[in-house]
Formats: C-alpha cells, structure tokens, sequence
C-alpha cells in the first residue's frame, strides 16, 4: 500500500502531463492555421501580382494607341509625320506576307544574341576578378567605366576598319553595349553576399571551384541575370546602330532605306518591331529570373 501523499502527487503529476501535452496541440494547432493562411495568402499574392504585370502595360498600351489614333483622326498632326496604327498595323501584314520583314528580322536577332553571348563571355569573369580582388578592382573599375563613354556611333566605324564587314563587327559592338550593365549587376551581386556564409564553408573545408559553384553562383545569381536582362534590351540598340554605319540585311539597314526613300509607315512600322523584339527579350529574361528563383 502507498502512502495518500504519494497517490495525489501522482495524480497530480498525471493530470499536469495531460494539460501540457492538450496546451501543446492547441499551439501546435494555432500554430499550423496561420501557416496555412501565410501561405494562402502567398499563392493569393503571386496570382495577383502575374495578373497585374500582364494587365497593366496591356492596359497603358490600348490607352496610348487610343490617344495615338485620336490625335491623327481628328488632324491634330499630318499623317505624313505621324501615320495612324491602323496604316502601321496594314504595313506590318502586308511586310509579314511578303516575307522579307522575318528575314530583316532574324539578321538582328542573330546580331543581338551573339553580341550578347561575347559580352557575357568577357563580362561574368571579370566581375568576378573586380569582386574578388581588391588590386584588379582598382586597376580595373576606372578603365571600364570611361570605356561607357565613348558613343557606339564612334566606334562602330572603327570596328568596321578592324574587323571587316558583316557580322563579327555588329556582334562586338553589342558586346560592348551589354558588357558594362552585366558586369555592374554581378559585381554588386557577389559584394552583397555574406561573408559569414562564406568563412563557415571555408571552415568545412570548400575550395575555391566549389564556392563558386555551390554558394557564389547561386547567391549571384539574380544580379547577373537582371544585368542580362537589361543588356539584351541594349543589344538591339547596337544591332541597328552597326547597321547604320556597317551595313548589313538586319532592321538597321531595312530603315536606312525607308528613311531615304521618306517611308514614315515603313519606319514606324519597323520601330514597332524593334519595339516588340526588346519586350520579348525583357519578357523572357523575367521568366528566366522567376524560375531560377523557384
């Protein structure tokens, strides 16, 4: 037989282990509801915030062509210096059927594309030298910075002298519009991670090939790819400027001719395209950042 003392303080202690562990599942249970309703509200967000980057600009875009339309109708400006979208849209079906304006077309995307890759190739490692080396950053920072001032229309002829006609000179002076933006986001991208995180992968014994694969990169990369994002807008610009003092079978060289022949339908149509060729490239540059977030 137990003494009365020992069986109430069991009790006791049972009926105290019985309230704690239903405290715990009620917090356990609060604790899941505000989660789920986090992450709802996450969900909720995203679709909201996709539906609004796809409705605004489309939104803007009708109300500009609206006002656009409405100041040629009424004659507030000659057709002759601004033609109306529907001629413009009339120019661009016509140009489509007859083929020639895709051909224009995929010279500057190939232009744009290749001056893109030759500026990332020279652009990622020496971002990385300037971010990690404080002596090749003080060498470096002000040389490439003065390289930005330099106009492309300058050297666009030079890079005609020494490398010749066609596409080699156009891709280079892409690469040069794209290099500075790309360089500028990665460098910013490494400075910003953590030095903590790096020294505990030091201490675990990482080298130097695997930090920059595993922690560097990855870290980094949101940074680069919105300097590639703003670097291939730029390289449609350095496509048409090479055209117009290289020449060549791209959109550049399509409104040389319909400046001289006074084709303002013709221009305006071609600057439309040109238009939607660098909106597709930012587009798909954000798909690029989001999935690479996932």
């Amino acid at each position: 037989m137990f003494p009365r003392s020992a069986t109430r303080d069991t009790s006791r202690s049972e009926a105290d282990n019985q309230e704690s562990v239903t405290a715990d599942e009620s917090e356990s249970a609060r604790s899941i509801g505000p989660e789920k309703s986090t992450g709802r509200q996450k969900s909720r967000r995203r679709s909201n915030g996709r539906g609004i980057g796809i409705l605004a600009p489309l939104l803007l875009g009708l109300l500009l062509v609206a006002l656009w339309d409405a100041v040629t109708r009424f004659g507030a400006v000659s057709t002759f210096f601004l033609p109306t979208p529907y001629s413009i849209a009339k120019e661009l079906v016509s140009q489509s059927q007859d083929g020639f304006l895709l051909d224009y077309l995929a010279q500057t995307v190939t232009e744009s594309v290749a001056g893109s890759a030759l500026g990332l190739a020279v652009a990622l490692p020496l971002a990385y030298l300037i971010a990690r080396n404080r002596v090749a950053a003080a060498a470096l920072q002000p040389y490439v910075a003065a390289s930005q001032a330099v106009p492309a229309v300058a050297l666009a002829p030079l890079l005609a002298l020494w490398f010749g006609y066609g596409l080699l000179p156009i891709a280079v002076l892409c690469a040069l519009l794209v290099f500075f933006p790309i360089l500028v986001s990665t460098v910013v991208g490494l400075r910003q991670i953590d030095p903590d995180v790096m020294n505990a992968a030091r201490v675990d014994g990482v080298g130097r090939v695997q930090m920059l694969r595993h922690i560097e990169w990855p870290l980094a990369l949101p940074s680069t790819l919105a300097g590639i994002r703003a670097g291939l807008t730029l390289s449609v610009t350095g496509a048409v400027v090479g055209e117009f003092v290289v020449g060549g079978d791209g959109l550049g060289q399509l409104l040389t001719v319909q400046r001289s022949e006074a084709d303002t339908v013709g221009l305006f149509a071609t600057l439309c395209v040109l238009t939607l060729l660098a909106a597709c490239f930012y587009g798909l540059m954000l798909l690029l950042e989001r999935w690479a977030r996932w």
